[in-house]
């Protein structure tokens, strides 16, 4: 028997069948398409939905960041809430940085980007980063990716995190505030999930 796919899988093994899931985005009811072997394929997951319902809207211009995009719940919502900004939805699994690309489609946001992480252009800083981010990677890689991409924050730009109670949230908030030299904020609690805001101190 083989091993499940994970969601950080790069090419999920899994049958790829498509279905259309009807979901809240951005104010409005909308259908999407999600498939097996990505993250949360069968509805928004609820650290997702609890960093929807808690962050700030995002900045109307500039480069914005979904990191981890899963099938796009968060990017889109950044794209559709500014569609004058360019939204980068970034992901080692590219079924879902394929299903990101046709919801952007079906949804009309031209302004969204879905690559992996070796595509977006190292001159482009962020004027806000939004993530669930993938804890279950582990420890070392998460903090690598977190210090590589918080990294590219614009002078004043803002990240909003969403991390599980149980899976570290509050050893990731020291971590970040520690190592990273930024200011860490914790913003919401709901549902067992941590929603984080890392600024400029």
């Amino acid at each position: 028997m083989s091993e499940p796919d994970h969601y950080f899988t790069a090419t999920p093994a899994s049958p790829d069948e498509r279905r259309v899931l009807r979901v809240h985005l951005a104010g409005r009811d909308v259908e999407v398409e999600t498939a097996g072997g990505i993250f949360s394929p069968d509805h928004v997951d609820l650290g997702t939905r609890v960093l929807l319902d808690h962050v700030p809207a995002p900045p109307a211009e500039g480069d914005l960041l979904d990191l981890g995009c899963g099938w796009g719940p968060i990017a889109l919502t950044l794209a559709l809430e500014s569609p004058g900004a360019r939204v980068w939805a970034v992901d080692v699994n590219e079924r879902a940085l394929d299903l990101t690309r046709r919801n952007a489609e079906r949804l009309g946001a031209t302004n969204l980007h879905a690559v992996t992480p070796d595509r977006v252009p190292e001159d482009v800083v962020f004027a806000a980063i939004w993530s669930n981010p993938p804890i279950r990677v582990g420890k070392e890689a998460l903090h690598a990716m977190l210090t590589q991409w918080l990294g590219r924050r614009e002078r004043g730009g803002e990240a909003h995190l969403v991390v599980g109670k149980n899976l570290g949230a509050d050893s990731l908030q020291r971590w970040m505030a520690a190592e990273l030299g930024v200011a860490v904020e914790r913003t919401a609690s709901a549902k067992g999930f941590r929603v984080l805001a890392v600024r400029d101190r």
